[in-house]
């Protein structure tokens, strides 16, 4: 399965794809993005079974990535991974077709139990 963390913070990236490994969700590919621009070029070319993006990012945003793929037809699994979550972001990203937003901090176990469901 292939799994895409965009995130402009390489640190963030690493820490995301520590807690997939964490909650159980080693073995995958991971493929990665340091802004929405670099994530939907990427997509295109090789769709990922996945998507976990954070919300504020230069060149351009999650929900404008997500936005993106939906103008394009590609529907993968998509949900954020952000420091903020208010309910009118929350509201948003379902609008938008997220399938989750998970808060930062986060944990294995809060990564276990939104991802299972999408994770093979």
């Amino acid at each position: 399965m292939k799994i895409m963390v965009v995130d402009d913070s390489k640190a963030m990236r690493m820490i995301v794809m520590k807690t997939l490994r964490d909650a159980g969700f080693s073995g995958h590919d991971i493929i990665q993005a340091g802004d929405g621009k670099e994530a939907l070029d990427l997509i295109l070319e090789d769709r990922p079974d996945l998507v976990l993006c954070d919300w504020n990012m230069p060149n351009m945003t999650g929900p404008e990535l997500l936005a993106a793929l939906k103008d394009e037809n590609i529907n993968p699994p998509f949900g954020f991974v952000t420091t903020e979550a208010t309910p009118a972001m929350k509201e948003q990203a379902e609008e938008l077709g997220a399938r989750f937003l998970i808060a930062k901090p986060f944990t294995a176990d809060t990564f276990e139990e939104t991802l299972s469901a999408y994770i093979r």
